[in-house]
């Protein structure tokens, strides 16, 4: 079962600027200068309508689903440590290039325990290196069942701005908007083992309509 949950904006806010911006010096140059002198702008515009689009989608009702946090391409599922928790998990990676929608959703309903933001360095983020190197914020949300999830926002080699709008001690649900990454990054998600996998490396996902996962409830673990 799916439902459109909240106000949809078609453009991401985080876009305002830049696609104002290069539609205003496109005008003003076309003006003086002439169509050929502003064509790059208007491609520049065009370009940003695409990156930072808002396309309206189902979200699942499901409270054992994981949806997925952001569009792109699965390039990692493995057992391997939470660096966060300190825990052995199940690691969800996807990566995102500068065609893909930027926003970054949710995958849980819960309360954000911890936040952690790390400085770092610009790798592509298509490497497995990047997890541990490159810029981050990584999310620790406790589920109502009392399940615990990681989700990391990792800046890539052209992404220089990652931005998230939730502190530790805000209440989340599946599919809110969280933040936001600029211009090609990935999201790491660490799930328990006992999460049943839906993804396969190589799958095309999209943030909030996609289910990656599903995430057995605390009263079905101890059962």
């Amino acid at each position: 079962m799916q439902n459109i949950a909240g106000s949809h904006r078609w453009i991401a806010r985080e876009g305002w600027p830049f696609i104002l911006l290069f539609a205003a010096a496109a005008i003003l140059i076309q003006v003086f200068l002439g169509f050929w002198w502003a064509l790059p702008l208007y491609v520049l515009t065009a370009f940003s309508i695409n990156f930072f689009r808002d396309p309206a989608r189902p979200v699942s009702t499901d409270p054992e689903a994981v949806v997925c946090p952001a569009d792109g391409k699965v390039i990692l599922v493995e057992q391997t440590q939470d660096p966060y928790l300190k825990r052995d998990a199940i690691k969800i990676s996807i990566f995102m290039n500068v065609f893909d929608v930027h926003i970054n959703r949710m995958p849980i309903n819960g309360q954000i325990r911890e936040r952690w933001y790390h400085p770092g360095r610009f790798f592509n983020a298509a490497l497995n290196k990047a997890s541990l190197e490159n810029e981050r914020n990584a999310l620790w949300v406790r589920t109502p069942a009392g399940r615990d999830v990681t989700v990391v926002q990792v800046a890539g080699l052209v992404a220089r701005r990652i931005l998230c709008y939730v502190q530790a001690g805000d209440a989340v649900s599946q599919g809110d908007r969280f933040g936001f990454i600029r211009f090609g990054s990935r999201v790491d998600t660490f799930l328990p083992l006992d999460t049943e996998v839906l993804v396969s490396v190589g799958d095309r996902v999209r943030s909030r309509q996609d289910v990656i996962a599903r995430l057995p409830m605390a009263d079905r673990v101890n059962a």
